[in-house]
């Protein structure tokens, strides 16, 4: 895979995060045409570049930790 197209991929999975659309890490890896192991290293990139991801069990899918935070505010 070339370093363009691993970007792009990452682009697009932080999008779907932020969109809370990402699902699991097979969900991204049939989405993408890539293993479930090049997904998590992605999403561990993603976390060393700042992005603070956690997956949500609750909604099955990958979310911005500071979404999770909102949400919480928001119950209170």
């Amino acid at each position: 895979m070339t370093k363009t197209k691993r970007e792009l991929i990452k682009e697009s999975i932080l999008n779907l995060i932020r969109l809370r659309s990402a699902g699991t890490p097979a969900d991204l890896a049939d989405r993408f045409g890539i293993s479930e192991r090049s997904i998590k290293r992605m999403i561990s990139e993603l976390k060393r570049e700042g992005y603070r991801i956690i997956f949500w069990h609750g909604g099955n899918t990958y979310i911005l930790e500071y979404d999770m935070d909102e949400d919480i505010k928001r119950a209170v």
